[in-house]
């Protein structure tokens, strides 16, 4: 009978043994997946959604169609000939710039021609309502005679002039307003139009 008891209570105390390790592995078990239950879960896709990222949107572009003025000889006179020039821009000024740099590179075939210094360059220009200041390198001012100046000042305000007309330009060297041009001392009264240029300047 000792035997038998003693058997029992070795059973008894195996089965409580393997009891308690389950309690504690369900134990384990539990608290983990509390754990794992507590941990934040990303956002929904609606959510991202409802707070979309803003793409930037592409500047819009605006073709206009400016004119860049050749000189070209008729008769004994000298004209001031158009040449369209479709410019697409998305910044102001931007069209007339253009324009002045095509201008400034000198015409490529036909039989027009420029006055304008071969390596004057545009440093800035600005159009304001209904004033445009053009500001040129130390080359505008070189070269040539009386006729020589009056053409190239009659290519800038033209070309200044070919979106708005009625516009007055200001003609400036380095950044200061050109008042004489040239060693034949062409005194230029600014601002200049195209009406006071026929008018005080004939070519």
């Amino acid at each position: 009978m000792n035997n038998q008891q003693r058997t029992n209570r070795i059973s008894s105390g195996a089965v409580a043994a393997v009891s308690a390790a389950v309690v504690a592995v369900s134990g384990g078990v539990a608290w983990f997946a509390s754990q794992t239950t507590d941990t934040p879960t990303p956002p929904k896709s609606s959510q991202t959604i409802q707070n979309p990222v803003q793409q930037p949107t592409n500047p819009q572009v605006n073709e206009q169609t400016a004119s860049i003025y050749w000189l070209r000889s008729k008769d004994n006179n000298i004209d001031l000939v158009p040449q369209p020039l479709k410019i697409a821009a998305t910044q102001p000024n931007q069209v007339l710039e253009s324009a002045f740099k095509t201008l400034l590179a000198g015409p490529t075939e036909g039989t027009d021609s420029t006055t304008i210094p071969q390596g004057t360059q545009l440093l800035g220009l600005k159009a304001d309502n209904n004033d445009v200041h053009v500001n040129l390198s130390e080359n505008f001012t070189t070269g040539g005679g009386s006729t020589s100046m009056i053409g190239r000042v009659g290519q800038i305000v033209y070309t200044a002039t070919s979106l708005n007309p009625k516009a007055q330009v200001y003609i400036e060297v380095n950044g200061k307003p050109l008042e004489v041009l040239g060693g034949e001392g062409v005194e230029l009264e600014q601002p200049l139009t195209r009406e006071s240029f026929q008018k005080n300047y004939p070519l």
